[in-house]
């Protein structure tokens, strides 16, 4: 694993639907992935981004419509090579916290490896690598239950950058990350050579590192395009219910969003000038 391995595939989504117990919770969604781009899911909570996710990790299985990565439909995949070929990092998936960091990340290998065959030296350093790549050098001994939320968060990260998948789906990864790992997950997601579709709450991270959105409501894509295009006034009012000014990031001139309520003119004001505060007896 000296050198990447990564060969980035198109994913495609036709007429995608997904029921559970009567309720639709995905209804008619199409949507295409180009190779290497890097796409988000954008929506209000409870839109369909997760479980769009899901069907793209074969946790969930279609209702309606098939997925596609490549030329190939999702589930005529073996799993073993689906799981070569798709590489997950849920948004809270349950770990077993005496498990060693190390361990965990080279679970990313067991694809790659028949059921009995032991891991190389090379994978093993690989790994080391990936941990590297997430600010964990040194934790490969460590107990997962000694982690902080935001580190095992890294650290499932790294597991799917071991996997060398073609496709690698992130559902909000930059939860329980201070700013600064936050700002260095989304520049390391723009470096990774895999297509990359990435759920996110926070608009502003899409503007950094999506090529192209997808904003979903109520399991149905409303919008679908280039970012910047899709992220306008109109559509963030209409989906997301709130004003929204486009502006340039005064040091790096990157273009930002500032949001406020509908209405905010009525909003009380704050004063953020530096004012002494006198201290009475």
């Amino acid at each position: 694993m000296s050198e990447s391995n990564v060969s980035p595939e198109s994913l495609d989504g036709r007429a995608v639907g997904f029921d559970v117990s009567g309720v639709t919770l995905l209804e008619d969604v199409s949507f295409s992935v180009a190779v290497g781009s890097v796409v988000g899911l954008l929506g209000p909570n409870g839109s369909g981004k997760s479980t769009l996710l899901r069907l793209v990790y074969r946790a969930l299985r279609t209702s309606g419509g098939a997925m596609w990565i490549g030329e190939d439909e999702l589930w005529s995949l073996p799993h073993r090579e689906s799981a070569r070929r798709v590489a997950a990092v849920p948004q809270d998936e349950p770990v077993p916290f005496e498990m060693r960091v190390i361990d965990m990340v080279m679970l990313g290998r067991i694809p790659h490896r028949t059921a009995f065959e032991a891991a190389t030296a090379d994978e093993i350093a690989g790994a080391r690598q990936c941990l590297e790549q997430v600010g964990l050098d040194g934790f490969e001994q460590r107990r997962l239950s000694t982690l902080s939320g935001g580190e095992r968060q890294r650290v499932l990260v790294a597991r799917a950058l071991v996997q060398e998948a073609g496709v690698i789906v992130l559902d909000e990864p930059t939860n329980h990350l201070d700013v600064r790992h936050q700002l260095e997950l989304l520049a390391l997601i723009r470096s990774l050579g895999a297509t990359a579709v990435v759920a996110l709450h926070d608009l502003n991270h899409a503007l950094a590192v999506c090529d192209h959105v997808v904003v979903l409501d109520h399991g149905r894509i409303v919008r679908d395009g280039p970012t910047l295009e899709v992220l306008s006034p109109e559509v963030i009012a209409e989906v997301f219910g709130v004003d929204s000014h486009l502006v340039a990031h005064p040091v790096t001139g990157a273009p930002q969003l500032l949001f406020s309520l509908s209405g905010s003119e009525s909003a009380i004001p704050r004063d953020l000038t530096p004012h002494s505060r006198e201290v009475h007896p």
